[in-house]
């Protein structure tokens, strides 16, 4: 299965072909179509809780231990200032070249498409997969313009669902909104600032320089960035009535979650959901509602179109959280299991999603 309209890599010829000659002069090929005049960009229309605040740099970024990740942002980053036409479709080289060339990435994924889609045949799945890693290769490339170059994603975006966070915010609530692992990653943090601000929270990094990098890149796009371990700037944000993006679409492990079913198979299920839904004040609690983002245009964007990105929000749980974690998480897989799978290929699948059972680790990957 492809998404609709969507590249497919099992078609050597799209696969490999270069976007097509154009007869209009050399120097306008790399331009998208005109933004009318007087249309405000998206740096003019973003919305921040607080101003950027950045990093410093640290000259233990220049030891030979990082090198290669300076030599990976060299070779990457002029290339964002291609046209979108032409970054979609190295995305898509890129793609499909982690997928034949990272084993355990595309094995991984795999797994987890047979254990979520059993009913579909393996050269489906196989599909699937390709497309995934298409999608993720692309997903750089977005990500990377939202963090340098966001003008480029004017006038791309629809909403649905917005009056869910208007209205809690009328009401003086903070918002919960659940995102999940979409291979666009930040772009779709940029595109929600353009309707309402928003904090974020977030797990650092291993590596310092990729996480400065990181931070520093989101830093373009969220207000407060509200690491995992500091419940103190958390509790600060909910107080205030703040917008707070939270993904709790991975596996941690038992510790900090229940056993829950996504897409039918068990899987270790994060409950710190309900705990942020605690915080708030009991005369206007917290709003928990999802966020799904999803790129409507087809990977091989014709000449001379733009890319478009839709967002949904849903309404708010009601009668959120229960006494019975186990029936809270279920909830909340349900609303992401059902956002994701309006385009599944446009969700982090080789992330290991079910590594852990009730007994703890699983073989599953092995």
């Amino acid at each position: 299965m492809k998404a609709p309209e969507q590249f497919d890599p099992s078609k050597p010829n799209s696969q490999s072909s270069m976007p097509p000659p154009s007869s209009a002069p050399a120097n306008q090929l790399a331009k998208s179509p005109d933004i009318p005049a007087g249309m405000p960009t998206i740096k003019q229309t973003h919305k921040q809780t607080v101003p950027p605040h950045k990093r410093p740099f640290e000259w233990s970024f220049l030891m030979p231990k990082y090198w290669g990740i300076w030599l990976l942002m060299a070779v990457i980053l002029p290339l964002i200032y291609l046209s979108l036409r032409w970054q979609f479709w190295l995305g898509r080289k890129l793609g499909i070249l982690i997928y034949k060339t990272v084993g355990s990435r595309r094995r991984d994924t795999l797994i987890n498409l047979r254990l979520a889609f059993p009913e579909k045949p393996e050269a489906e799945r196989e599909l699937m997969a390709k497309q995934i890693f298409v999608n993720q290769g692309i997903g750089v490339f977005e990500t990377l313009c939202a963090w340098f170059r966001p003008n480029v994603f004017t006038r791309t975006v629809s909403i649905s669902g917005l009056q869910h966070v208007v209205n809690a915010q009328n009401e003086g609530r903070a918002v919960i909104l659940l995102g999940a692992h979409y291979t666009m990653l930040d772009l779709g943090g940029m595109l929600c600032t353009q309707f309402f601000p928003m904090d974020g929270m977030y797990r650092p990094q291993n590596n310092a320089l990729l996480d400065w990098v990181v931070y520093n890149g989101r830093s373009n796009i969220l207000g407060k960035q509200i690491s995992n371990r500091d419940m103190r700037s958390l509790v600060s944000s909910i107080k205030d009535g703040h917008v707070i993006w939270y993904s709790p679409d991975q596996d941690y492990g038992l510790k900090q979650g229940v056993m829950a079913p996504f897409f039918g198979v068990p899987a270790a299920t994060l409950t710190a959901t309900r705990r942020l839904a605690n915080l708030g004040s009991k005369e206007h609690p917290p709003a928990v509602m999802a966020l799904h983002t999803y790129r409507q245009t087809p990977d091989n964007m014709p000449s001379g179109k733009r890319p478009h990105y839709h967002l949904t929000i849903t309404p708010a749980l009601d009668s959120y959280p229960s006494n019975d974690e186990v029936a809270d998480a279920t909830r909340v897989n349900e609303v992401l299991e059902g956002l994701i799978r309006i385009d599944p290929t446009q969700w982090m699948w080789f992330h290991r999603r079910f590594k852990n059972g009730p007994e703890g680790r699983t073989d599953i990957y092995d």
